[in-house]
C-alpha cells in the first residue's frame, strides 16, 4: 500500500465522520438547541445549527481535501469549543459517562483534525 493511500482512507472517514455527526443534528434542531442552552450556549437556536453547519462544510471540506487550511482549522476550533462547554463531564452532577464518552470521542476526532491541519499547512 503506498504512503497516500492511508493517508486518503483515513481523510475520508474523518470528513465524512465529521460531516455525518454533524448532519444527525439536523433531525431534530428543537432538541439540539435546548441541550445547547442547558450548556449555557447563548442564542442557542441560532448558534447550535450555525456550528453543526460549519461542521458538516469543514467534514465535507476535509474528505474532499477542498480549502483543506480552512476547513481543518474550522473543525479544530469547533471540537474545542464544543467540546469544552458541551461535554464538561466533569461539572456534571450525578452520571457523567454520557457526556464522558462524547468528550473522548470528540478529543479522539481532535486528534485527526490536528493531524488534517499540519498536513494542510506542509
Amino acid at each position: 500500500m503506498s504512503d497516500e493511500k492511508p493517508w486518503l482512507l483515513g481523510r475520508l472517514a474523518l470528513g465524512l465522520g465529521l460531516a455525518l455527526q454533524a448532519s444527525e443534528d439536523f433531525r431534530d434542531l428543537e432538541d439540539h438547541a435546548e441541550y445547547a442552552e442547558s450548556a449555557g450556549v447563548p442564542m442557542p437556536s441560532v448558534l447550535a445549527p450555525l456550528a453543526s453547519a460549519a461542521m458538516l462544510a469543514a467534514g465535507v471540506g476535509i474528505a474532499l481535501w477542498r480549502l483543506p487550511r480552512l476547513a481543518t482549522t474550522a473543525a479544530a476550533g469547533l471540537l474545542v469549543t464544543v467540546t469544552a462547554t458541551m461535554h464538561d463531564f466533569w461539572n456534571e452532577e450525578g452520571d457523567a459517562s454520557g457526556e464522558r464518552l462524547a468528550f473522548f470521542g470528540n478529543l479522539a476526532m481532535l486528534g485527526g483534525v490536528l493531524l488534517a491541519l499540519k498536513r494542510a499547512f506542509d
